[in-house]
């Protein structure tokens, strides 16, 4: 390479080392990677709900959930007021203050007075449908009462009565179920283990002899139904069991009701009724003018 030119190269290199000079940068208008990527999740989060607290949610008014919640602590209260004995009617200021409830809504509040406690089974209004009370299945208030209801099963054929429905309606079920318990009878009923309560007629009360106790018990019928039990009587000999039992009502026929028979005159020759009537007319004035 010619050493004239490499010299002046040299001499450039020395001049731009000399002179001092400031680079700028172009800013990038681009945001940095991780931006896009925060501004799509805020824009796919959805608006957040306003906050409840206990206060606002219990004065809610449109939640069904909260309101058969309020209306089933009444019920459950009532309940419990009437097997303590505790039987007058609240208005429903009083039900909401014994169960520590004043707090709801004014909608839950008429909706309860309106229609809820008056429509609820297990509650009973009084002929104004200001207060209310609780409604058991059985009218009974002591041992009395109680036993007058199983005596009129007991006569009437109905059967038992369950013991959850009595201890429902009964005042102190525990303490007068105590005290007559040589006039009730207690029966498990083997399908779901619940208890029922028979009246003990001791008048029913008789002894019965041992060998007949053995034939009874060796006689085994579980395994055979009606029509097997009546077609081995009838092979013994036995029909005296024809007659009981329920009877199939014979459905009876409807006599058509008797119509009276109209007789329909004739319609024959309508279309000369002008004809015959004119000679009728001409037959009769004939036999007028010419008598015999």
């Amino acid at each position: 390479m010619d050493p004239a030119l490499l010299r002046e190269r040299e001499a450039f290199k020395k001049r731009a080392m000399a002179t001092p000079t400031v680079e700028k940068k172009p800013k990038s208008e681009a945001p940095p990677a991780s931006q896009p990527k925060d501004d799509a999740k805020k824009k796919m989060r959805p608006p957040s709900a306003p906050k409840l607290d206990a206060s606002t949610y219990k004065t809610m008014s449109g939640s069904s959930q909260y309101r058969f919640g309020v209306l089933a602590k009444i019920v459950k209260h009532m309940r419990t007021r009437h097997q303590e004995g505790d039987d007058h009617p609240l208005n429903i200021d009083e039900i909401l203050d014994e169960t520590n409830q004043l707090d709801i809504g004014q909608s839950v509040k008429n909706w309860l007075a309106s229609e809820a406690l008056t429509n609820n089974p297990k509650i009973e209004a009084t002929p104004d449908g200001q207060r209310f009370s609780f409604k058991p299945v059985y009218k009974i208030k002591d041992g009395k009462s109680l036993l007058r209801l199983l005596k009129q099963h007991d006569l009437k054929g109905l059967g038992g009565v369950l013991l959850d429905d009595v201890q429902e309606s009964l005042p102190h079920c525990e303490k007068v179920l105590k005290n007559r318990a040589s006039e009730i009878i207690f029966i498990v009923r083997p399908i779901d283990k619940k208890k029922i309560l028979f009246y003990n007629d001791r008048t029913a009360n008789f002894t019965v002899d041992e060998e007949f106790q053995k034939l009874w018990r060796s006689a085994t019928v579980d395994a055979m139904d009606d029509a097997k039990i009546d077609e081995y009587l009838e092979k013994q000999g036995i029909r005296s069991m024809q007659d009981h039992g329920p009877k199939k009502p014979v459905p009876k026929r409807k006599k058509a009701a008797s119509k009276k028979r109209q007789f329909k005159k004739p319609r024959d020759n309508e279309h000369l009724a002008d004809v015959l009537e004119t000679y009728e007319d001409n037959t009769l004035t004939q036999k007028g003018a010419n008598p015999t």
